[in-house]
């Protein structure tokens, strides 16, 4: 959640499609259709801003130059001299993905995890790979991150159409492939990286470094939830015969560990990028959200996931989902939830309850109810406001069974509370620092040094693919999470 005013989801966003088939043309004239083209140039901004920019530094340069270098080996007209675009998002989940059209964006946390340039070139290389086999005609476009945006828009208004809208724009138009498609794409990556020059025995070490990441955010999370899964798993499912048979398919090129890794180089370009969430957009730890620009902060019920986006955030679990957003206020918090119900709404008539006034911990507030009927049965879905401020305002939408209210969110629309000045002034943001071992430094004793309470040898392990009996050797180069200072 970045900025301060954020605009209540609406019809509007029909404008936003998604493309169906990329390619046009046989043999050597296969090539990137033109309409395909449009609609991905078309919804780039509203990707980028979704996923808290876009960043423009040299190293978004370097993921370039690395894509139209392994882009060129595709077999597609122009992929080594501009046909593909490639971005890389200020998005702390671990991601990548391609939108049909040519568009590829990766992460900066997935870049935070990689060990070098060739593992680079194998995630840019396996969605050059789901492009080329044009698979956007072959699948269909489903929400893996966040449901809640879509089931809002959907279960309201009734409408298929505004869901699957809402739910492209809540995760960037993440696609689900088949366990085929994506045994494809890896082997065209590999083929593609192989063919530029690259080590392809890159390809099952990197999907054996998500694998770990997805093990380890499920035991930070405690348990399977919105955020214990990364992005990238959750489209790319990840499973042990995937990584045995991209091993034997890197071996079968002849060039596995013969191929240029450029470790230093790669390293020096994440040295000092920001890892995990960015303050600016608020924080996660654990169940809590921070904002430190907005002064705010909440907690979420036991077992619920959260996910921060840029234009809300979404909490859900086995028993409801929420959403916590925010707009202008005008003097009065009934007028506020009226304007939040309608924009939920579109051109479907809600009849909510009046709105009761009440405060939570020090905060005005109010809150009013609405029964809405469904495909699946009848949902309450409710409006928490708070007036934060002359001009400003902010809410949670929750949609809970019938007859239950708030439900399990009782707890959280009471936990929303003001930062301090210190408080706020103490969320730091944390950064890759890249060190060179020194003669006596061991695993643990590197781990002491990441910025977490907690798993801090499991964490430094697995940002490093490292096992907690590997022997460092001094001069070698390994990554740790630091604080940081803001900008």
């Amino acid at each position: 959640m970045k900025t301060k005013m954020l605009a209540v989801l609406s019809a509007s966003l029909l404008a936003v499609g998604c493309a169906t088939g990329g390619l046009v043309g046989e043999g050597p004239n296969r090539q990137i259709s033109q309409s395909a083209a449009q609609t991905a140039a078309q919804q780039h901004p509203q990707i980028i801003e979704e996923f808290g920019g876009a960043e423009t530094s040299a190293r978004s340069s370097y993921v370039t130059s690395v894509g139209r270098r392994v882009a060129a080996q595709s077999g597609v007209r122009g992929a080594g001299a501009g046909a593909y675009t490639f971005t890389t998002l200020n998005s702390p989940v671990l991601n990548a993905f391609a939108v049909p059209g040519g568009y590829i964006y990766i992460t900066r946390e997935l870049l935070g995890l990689m060990d070098d340039e060739a593992e680079l070139a194998s995630v840019l290389g396996h969605e050059i790979g789901h492009i080329a086999a044009d698979h956007s005609a072959q699948r269909s476009s489903r929400s893996q991150i966040s449901q809640v945006l879509a089931a809002l828009a959907g279960v309201v208004t009734g409408s298929s159409q505004v869901a699957q809208v809402a739910s492209t724009l809540s995760q960037g138009l993440v696609l689900n492939y088949s366990r085929s498609q994506e045994f494809q794409a890896d082997d065209l990556g590999i083929r593609y990286m192989a063919g530029a020059g690259y080590d392809p025995g890159a390809s099952p070490t990197l999907l054996t470094s998500l694998g770990a990441a997805t093990s380890l955010e499920t035991r930070v999370s405690g348990g399977p939830d919105e955020r214990s899964i990364p992005s990238w798993a959750r489209s790319h499912p990840l499973s042990a015969d995937r990584v045995t048979r991209a091993t034997r398919q890197a071996n079968a090129t002849g060039l596995a560990n013969r191929g240029t890794r450029n470790r230093d180089q790669f390293l020096a370009q994440i040295d000092g990028m920001l890892w995990g969430d960015d303050p600016a957009q608020g924080v996660v730890e654990g169940r809590n959200f921070f904002h430190p620009d907005l002064r705010l902060r909440f907690t979420v019920p036991n077992g619920y996931g959260i996910q921060n986006g840029t234009r809300a955030v979404t909490v859900s679990g086995a028993n409801g989902q929420a959403m916590f957003s925010g707009g202008r206020y005008q003097g009065d918090l009934g007028s506020y939830i009226a304007q939040v119900f309608r924009g939920l709404a579109g051109q479907t008539q809600l009849n909510f309850s009046q709105p009761r006034a009440t405060t939570v911990n020090g905060i005005p507030a109010a809150y009013s109810t609405a029964r809405v009927a469904t495909q699946q049965g009848q949902v309450d879905l409710t409006v928490f406001a708070y007036q934060w401020d002359s001009n400003t305002a902010y809410h949670f939408a929750t949609l809970t069974r019938a007859g239950t209210g708030l439900g399990p969110f009782s707890s959280l629309v009471g936990s929303v509370a003001r930062l301090s000045a210190t408080e706020a002034a103490a969320i730091r943001p944390r950064v890759i620092d890249v060190v060179t071992v020194r003669a006596g430094d061991t695993v643990q004793s590197l781990a002491s040094r990441m910025a977490y309470n907690d798993l801090k040898l499991e964490r430094f392990l697995v940002l490093n693919s490292l096992a907690a009996n590997s022997q460092l050797r001094a001069g070698d180069k390994v990554k740790l999470i630091v604080y940081g200072n803001r900008s």
